[in-house]
């Protein structure tokens, strides 16, 4: 038996969650091409294999779905999905969320996203202790993405959980396919906006005119139009608000990299890059293969699901020097983003959030630890980050 036979990986298995890092290694170095017969997947680690994969959208299509379930699921996926889909009708569709999603244009939020992360903050300031992902991670974003898609703030919560539990794999291990392509929760305000336009995304997707894939100038129809709101409130909810709590996490194990980060602030952009490499929140993106496909001296078969797993990739060390050492001052080129046609518009976004959380958080607590008896990792299948991380702060009384 070879070592790469006796090597064992399980996405759906929370237990692989808790600390991937050693497991990965094993894939990148003993089986760099891993097939895993009871899931029927196959899966590359290694960083050059990761980069090249994600960028051949004709080889390894997005157009099943880029989550596993939903591959192997082989159903009809709503139109408008977009990270669903290849080009051309993905480079369409998505042209037209990227000018709302540009870093000029998100840039100009800072003043209100910064607003939101400082109220968010008020009922903790001077606490002796706080759960960050209740108090920053699940609010912040959810306030930012409710007022891009002009959801009123009575109602963002709601649309917040609803994200989450589509997402949760309690139980099974695997996400409900039909939970996470549901448009519900966005039905009824499609049908207000068409009487209350205003200047927010939702407005401008439903009035925006452009040339689909036939040739046809039109606008978007209703249904493409929830299922944009539904790709980026949960886009934009679950995996800002991981990043957060990350933030926290590796602060508290980092206390010499927090205090420089609290003595000089200007270093904090470098050090979202370096946190989003070193545990990124989507830590695997799947595919459809198109056509047989030679790796490592093996077929995939047309029609198998693979998956490209970046957070081995980000910490290849062909790629980087030493790294597993967590280091802020590390200039990366991390796989956490994607790469190619589906580059993750909200890349911007999901920057600004890190750095404003980041620098508030810091300028209100000179330190921190964490409670990890009481923290706990969220069960899913497609992000990985914290459900709770009570923080425990250094000099409160």
């Amino acid at each position: 038996m070879t070592s790469a036979e006796t090597i064992y990986w399980d996405p759906y298995d929370p237990a692989f969650a808790r600390d991937p890092y050693p497991l990965y290694a094993r894939l990148r170095e003993e089986a760099p091409l891993y097939f895993n017969e009871q899931h029927d997947f196959y899966a590359v680690s290694r960083y050059s294999d990761v980069q090249h994969g994600l960028a051949d959208w004709g080889t390894y299509s997005s157009a099943r779905g880029d989550i596993l379930e939903i591959i192997q699921a082989d159903i009809e996926l709503p139109p408008g999905t977009l990270i669903f889909e290849d080009p051309p009708a993905h480079d369409i569709h998505r042209r037209l969320l990227a000018r709302v999603f540009t870093p000029r244009r998100i840039a100009t939020l800072e003043p209100r996203v910064r607003a939101f992360c400082r109220r968010a903050l008020e009922p903790v300031t001077g606490a002796e202790r706080f759960d960050l992902v209740e108090a920053v991670g699940a609010e912040m974003p959810m306030r930012v993405i409710g007022m891009l898609l002009g959801i009123p703030e009575a109602d963002q919560p709601a649309i917040r959980d609803y994200t989450d539990d589509t997402l949760g794999t309690e139980g099974s291990g695997k996400i409900n396919h039909e939970d996470i392509l549901s448009t519900d929760a966005f039905k009824d305000y499609i049908e207000w906006r068409k009487q209350h336009p205003s200047d927010d995304l939702m407005t401008e997707l439903m009035t925006a005119e452009f040339e689909d894939e036939k040739g046809v100038t039109r606008t978007l129809t209703d249904e493409e139009v929830l299922t944009y709101c539904t790709v980026v409130a949960g886009a934009g909810n679950e995996t800002t608000g991981r990043l957060i709590g990350w933030f926290g996490a590796l602060m508290a194990r980092y206390p010499e990299a927090r205090r420089e980060l609290a003595a000089d602030p200007s270093l904090v952009p470098n050090a979202i890059e370096e946190i989003l490499r070193f545990e990124p929140t989507g830590p695997f993106t799947a595919r459809h293969v198109t056509k047989d496909v030679e790796l490592y001296d093996r077929t995939v078969p047309a029609g198998s699901a693979i998956l490209f797993i970046q957070a081995a990739a980000n910490r290849d060390p062909r790629r980087f020097d030493d790294p597993d050492t967590f280091d802020i001052h590390r200039v990366t080129q991390h796989m956490s983003f994607g790469v190619g046609a589906h580059y993750c518009l909200g890349a911007a976004l999901a920057r600004l959030e890190g750095r404003i959380a980041a620098e508030e958080i810091l300028a209100r607590f000179p330190g921190w630890d964490v409670d990890w008896d009481h923290a706990e990792l969220a069960q899913t299948s497609t992000v990985r980050g914290w459900k709770t991380l009570p923080l425990v702060i250094e000099g409160a009384r």
